[in-house]
């Protein structure tokens, strides 16, 4: 929701969500003829029910897919040979004999961080 601060949805603050929705789509020229499918609250059984564990999990894999691949990209030529070698080597051959986190920084040289995903989603 460009534009607009994200401390205005917060579970504490008092307001209509039906407004706020209303507003964002009007702002971002949503033509009142194409229904919105999905409602912010269509997401609370994210944060309900023990799913959000499982949820984590899938955005960090995301994080990890970005890293990863942005170590191709750091190369020049996302087909380098040598890095996905050391990819092969380090973590998939491995599987779970040793810590993934120690698995990982052998291939990568580093520990994973969110910025090759934020970029990826044109947030950074």
């Amino acid at each position: 929701m460009r534009g607009l601060s994200a401390s205005k949805y917060h579970p504490l603050d008092i307001f209509d969500v039906a407004v706020f929705e209303s507003s964002v789509m009007n702002e971002i020229g949503m033509i009142p003829e194409i229904i919105v499918r999905y409602r912010s609250t269509y997401f609370s059984h994210i944060f309900s029910g023990g799913y959000s564990a499982g949820y984590y999990a899938y955005k960090w894999s995301e994080v990890l897919d970005a890293d990863a691949y942005q170590a191709f990209v750091e190369t020049g030529d996302i087909f380098d040979k040598e890095t996905a070698t050391s990819f092969r080597k380090n973590i998939l051959e491995k599987g779970d004999t040793e810590d993934a986190m120690d698995l990982y920084v052998r291939f990568r040289g580093k520990k994973p961080n969110s910025d090759a995903l934020l970029i990826k989603r044109g947030l950074k």
